[in-house]
């Protein structure tokens, strides 16, 4: 496992016209030891095309072939037992970082053998990338507990250190990533916030959290059957997570 390697995860599904610019961002990055891993999960475009152009004249750009139609989760668990460095980014194909984005958070989080991911700040941009929104920013650090009611982990942000992690999986689930992230933290370690704008996160129309209503039921589900919260525990931690989803995305 390679200290200084950051392996990038990389789902992509319909993503042949947004994923240019998304493979830029990454090799535009200020940190050039890195290795992206996009798992094409048969989509009915060129996604594979495109992206094999990329992998021709970039060697550090990988295009891993689903053999079926899987989802999310286990796209990304494809690039997870494709990686190689003991850095896991994850990147999703419609989002963009910008060009410090890995340098600044591998200084932040190195070194910090409580953390075992690490997140940043990010605006949102519409979908051609013409708008971009005003700018969200992150607590300092979070638990397990902190994190059921809060939605400050944006996906596209987030760095895990596989020294505190271990080998870990993705279960397939409507949020994926949020389950994901309070597994890592259940048993104690923490996820630290750098309160600085290093991602844009693309609003796409047929995004997953665009369906408020489908999303809510699905944090709630998320509450139950997967953390096995009480109900009135469950309860508590959604007002908390409700609350501050609204005052997060009540503004563009």
């Amino acid at each position: 496992m390679s200290d200084n390697l950051v392996s990038i995860i990389t789902p992509a599904y319909r993503a042949a016209q947004i994923i240019p610019e998304t493979i830029r961002s990454v090799q535009s990055q200020t940190h050039g030891e890195w290795e992206m891993l996009i798992a094409e999960d048969c989509g009915p475009d060129e996604t594979r095309e495109v992206v094999r152009e990329f992998a021709r004249a970039d060697s550090r750009v990988k295009l891993l072939e689903m053999p079926a139609n899987g989802g999310p989760a286990a796209a990304r668990n494809l690039a997870l037992s494709a990686a190689r460095g003991r850095w896991l980014a994850f990147l999703d194909s419609d989002d963009l970082w910008l060009p410090e984005k890995l340098e600044r958070q591998l200084a932040f989080h190195r070194g910090r053998d409580d953390a075992v991911i690490s997140f940043t700040g990010f605006r949102r941009i519409n979908a051609d990338g013409s708008e971009t929104g005003r700018y969200i920013g992150v607590p300092p650090v979070m638990g397990y507990k902190a994190l059921l009611g809060n939605t400050a982990i944006a996906t596209s942000t987030v760095i895990v250190d596989r020294r505190q992690s271990g080998e870990f999986t993705m279960k397939k689930t409507y949020y994926d990533d949020f389950a994901c992230w309070l597994a890592l933290l259940r048993g104690g370690k923490l996820a630290i916030g750098l309160d600085q704008d290093l991602m844009r996160y693309r609003v796409m129309a047929q995004s997953v959290s665009r369906n408020k209503g489908n999303s809510a039921k699905q944090v709630w589900l998320a509450y139950r059957n997967i953390e096995k919260l009480p109900p009135v525990i469950a309860a508590w931690y959604f007002a908390q997570y409700s609350a501050r989803a609204f005052l997060k995305y009540r503004k563009f």
